[in-house]
């Protein structure tokens, strides 16, 4: 049996799926999961970066213990996000998230230097304060660039704690607004305008494309050895990857984020593109993303948090359907994108100080939903084509009602029934490089004769 393992990290949490073919059919088989939390430093957001590698390796480990042995491995989590290195390969901390405050306050010099109208000409990437190339700006001004040599995004530097080599990817490289979405590479006039080092950013690899072997201190750790490879490093790169999809399909990667979009072959750089907040995501086979980002269920995973998790989610599910409650939020308003208390956040928005959590459940879902209609009417108005049908994938598919509101509120026929999207695109560049599927349109074939994809009613 050839093995892959997908390691696959979100904002909150990881995984380790095992993934193998046998009789025509794709099996996953989860091995290990472990939660991924966000640090409050020196009054800063930062990833627990010492904390990640040991999680990412101790996942690989259990391997040997349930003896499957995997012939590749492939890391995909979040993109912006990264980590520094000197020229002795040492880390450069903290690695801060992308939800730190600190690229609010560089925006109006940022955008004297470098207007988002040319910007977005030449990288497609929307406006987001969190993106790489602002928090690079801020590292820039702190010095903190001074004695970088490589720059990795975080799926990059966790396969370097892996192997030893250092390698860039493409698809979370296109993330960052670092990237000339023409010509699929590193935009050096950017950089050099924004007084960026050069040096930092090296050669982009494919996902699909060798990184290395596990380094030796490290088989002698784990008792195995195995090749490392690039996935679409972009959590929703590998999601999209494993999107049955056509040209007529919109799909929504649903997890702490909803990814809302079209599938295409060539970047959208037009001025309504812009003005409507859609990004240019490059892809696996360098198809692009085009898609709007909105927060998802970070909403409601904050808002249990708050609740001490004292209901699951199905319970909260329930909760919202049994209010009436119509009024709506702006879900990517700045409240909510690291609030103390999200139900206070919500409260202090709708200027609502007694609102039950039954009424906040309800507008959280119905916003969320309304957001989704204002994306798709967005799209085709851009693109200029009618959309038959969403696919929605990922962790957020399980929640029947956000799917039945999604339905409701956008007139278009719903499918569901791939869960495990992230960690499935993943494994489909391992079979792409192992040439167990001969392309993306073998592997997602292959994704269709294994899940039953379900119509919402």
């Amino acid at each position: 049996m050839n093995y892959h393992l997908a390691v696959d990290i979100g904002a909150s949490s990881g995984r380790h799926i095992l993934g193998y073919v046998e009789n025509g059919k794709l099996c996953l088989q989860e091995i290990y999961r472990f939660e991924n939390n966000l640090k409050k430093q020196d009054g800063s957001l930062i990833w627990d970066i010492e904390n990640l590698v040991k999680e990412v390796k101790n996942g690989i480990k259990k391997c040997a213990k349930i003896n499957k042995i995997p012939q590749t491995v492939a890391i995909d989590t979040w993109g912006v996000d990264y980590c520094l290195l000197d020229k002795d390969k040492k880390e450069i901390l903290p690695a801060f998230c992308y939800r730190d405050s600190r690229t609010a306050k560089i925006q109006s010099e940022f955008e004297k230097l470098l207007p988002q109208a040319e910007l977005y000409k030449k990288t497609g990437i929307a406006k987001q304060n969190f993106n790489t190339i602002y928090q690079l700006f801020c590292d820039k001004k702190t010095g903190k660039l001074e004695k970088a040599e490589y720059f990795l995004m975080i799926p990059e530097y966790l396969s370097f704690k892996l192997t030893g080599e250092i390698k860039n990817e493409y698809t979370n490289a296109s993330t960052t607004g670092l990237l000339n979405a023409k010509n699929k590479d590193w935009d050096f006039e950017i950089i050099e305008k924004i007084k960026l080092p050069k040096r930092i950013f090296k050669p982009l690899y494919k996902p699909g494309d060798k990184i290395g072997e596990f380094s030796a201190e490290f088989q002698k750790e784990c008792g195995f050895n195995s090749t490392v490879v690039f996935a679409p490093s972009h959590d929703t790169a590998a999601a999209v990857a494993a999107c049955p999809i056509n040209e007529n399909s919109i799909f929504i990667s649903s997890g702490t984020w909803s990814l809302i979009g079209a599938e295409i072959l060539e970047p959208v750089l037009s001025e309504s593109a812009m003005a409507a907040n859609f990004t240019n995501e490059g892809g696996i086979e360098y198809r692009f993303r085009f898609l709007k980002n909105i927060m998802g269920m970070w909403l409601l995973q904050n808002i249990r948090r708050n609740l001490d998790k004292r209901y699951t989610y199905d319970e909260m599910m329930n909760m919202a359907r049994k209010s009436d409650y119509s009024k709506t939020i702006d879900v990517n308003a700045p409240d909510f994108v690291a609030p103390d208390n999200m139900i206070e956040a919500i409260k202090n928005y709708l200027g609502e100080k007694d609102l039950p959590i039954e009424d906040i459940l309800a507008c959280v879902y119905n916003s969320l939903a309304l957001s989704y209609k204002n994306a798709v009417k967005e799209l085709e108005k851009i693109t200029g084509k009618t959309f038959n049908d969403i696919h929605i994938v990922g962790g957020g598919s399980s929640d029947k009602y956000l799917n039945s509101l999604c339905k409701s509120y956008t007139g278009k026929s719903v499918f569901t029934g791939l869960k495990e999207a992230t960690a499935t695109g993943n494994i489909v560049a391992q079979l792409i490089f192992s040439k167990e599927c001969k392309d993306l349109s073998d592997a997602r074939e292959l994704i269709l004769n294994t899940f039953e994809i379900t119509g919402v009613k």
